[in-house]
């Protein structure tokens, strides 16, 4: 058995898979479903943790990868864990890096006893076993911390996706083993999620999901998804395969998405997202709004004093800005732009799984869910 998380599922939908329901840490009370921002380096870029709280967010992200090789996690262990080390009173879910096998598979080389990469920053080489993911994430003392798992490429070879099925199932078990063995540095409990693999393949989906969750796991993560395959195969994935995990423990989608691929995964019975998407977006001059997008590049903001990124937001930059002051800020390469525009886009995130959330608990989701399809066709 696993450590018993407090997970407490209040309501579903009557029209769909969607559920409400309540996750409890050391660190805080995520209502859920929720948006967790990413917080790759210990920070989630241009955010202050104030500006978070501000924003709702009761949990952030993390990455064992990336701070493996800076600061690394002996630095962070010694500074009390990622809570102490970045000043953030909430929860934080730490990634194992299996991501980055995937994404930086031209400089890693896998084999069943797990990863050896070139480090992105300066060529040194490191090696990834299931063993070695499970100290750093202890070190790190994120409270939901992830398996060790190969998230194989959406177009590749059925035998492919059944090999990294297999690893993952293997690294799995590993992980839940070494994660017993090693104490807690922190002086609380982290929770370890599974993470379903299987590409677009239902038998293997399936499978993988049927396996962990005999290993009775916390809680679980459909992985591998948006890394190429379209919108509407990742919503049929996502269904089938949050319909094979337990109904009575969170579901976590990992990466995805747009605000429509949220709307969409959530009327599937996920729980749990997470996605660079607010924070990119942002830095490249894009706002997401009620409406669609606002591409604030555009020359016809330039004298648009009467509108915020939004009108229908209440966040800082809402509140106080135009368009056409951000556009100018952004144009002449303040600072300040990106910031204010990423304050509203992981408020908009938050806003949305929020709404999403008291429209399953009365019972209107599905008319809820019509309307801000529409309403963001665009984005």
């Amino acid at each position: 058995m696993t450590e018993n998380l407090s997970f407490k599922l209040i309501k579903t939908d009557n029209s769909s898979s969607a559920r409400a329901g309540e996750l409890k840490t050391a660190h805080s009370t995520i209502e859920t479903p929720i948006f967790m921002p990413v917080g790759t380096q210990a920070t989630v870029k241009a955010m202050s943790p104030l500006e978070l709280k501000e924003c709702g967010c009761p949990v952030i992200l993390g990455n064992t990868y990336h701070l493996h090789l800076r600061p690394g996690e002996d630095v962070i262990r010694e500074a009390g864990g990622l809570h102490k080390f970045e000043s953030w009173g909430g929860s934080i879910l730490t990634d194992s890096g299996g991501f980055q096998v995937f994404s930086l598979r031209d400089i890693a080389k896998i084999t069943d006893d797990g990863v050896e990469f070139r480090s992105h920053i300066d060529g040194s080489r490191h090696f990834f076993s299931p063993e070695k993911v499970m100290e750093i994430e202890h070190d790190l003392g994120a409270d939901i911390i992830m398996v060790f798992d190969e998230c194989p490429p959406s177009d590749a070879e059925v035998t492919k996706v059944k090999a990294a099925v297999d690893r993952t199932l293997a690294w799995a078990q590993k992980c839940l083993e070494h994660h017993h063995k090693i104490g807690f540095h922190h002086g609380y409990p982290q929770y370890l999620f599974a993470i379903v693999q299987g590409g677009v393949v239902e038998a293997l989906r399936e499978q993988c999901a049927r396996e962990l969750t005999a290993m009775d796991f916390p809680g679980y993560a459909v992985g591998g998804l948006a890394v190429g395959e379209t919108p509407d195969v990742m919503y049929k994935v996502a269904q089938f395969t949050a319909s094979r995990l337990p109904q009575n423990k969170p579901r976590y989608l990992m990466g995805v998405g747009t605000p429509v691929d949220i709307i969409e995964c959530i009327s599937a019975g996920i729980d749990m997202f997470d996605c660079v998407l607010p924070t990119r977006n942002a830095r490249n001059g894009s706002a997401f709004t009620s409406k669609g997008k606002v591409n604030i590049r555009n020359a016809a903001y330039t004298r648009d004093f009467s509108h915020p990124l939004d009108d229908n937001c209440s966040c800082y930059a809402c509140a106080n800005f135009s368009r056409a002051y951000i556009r100018h800020l952004y144009m002449a390469g303040e600072i300040l732009a990106i910031r204010l525009m990423t304050l509203h886009n992981i408020h908009f995130y938050m806003e949305l799984v929020r709404s999403a959330r008291s429209h399953i608990l009365s019972g209107a989701f599905g008319e809820w869910k019509k309307e801000m399809i529409a309403q963001m066709s665009n984005l």
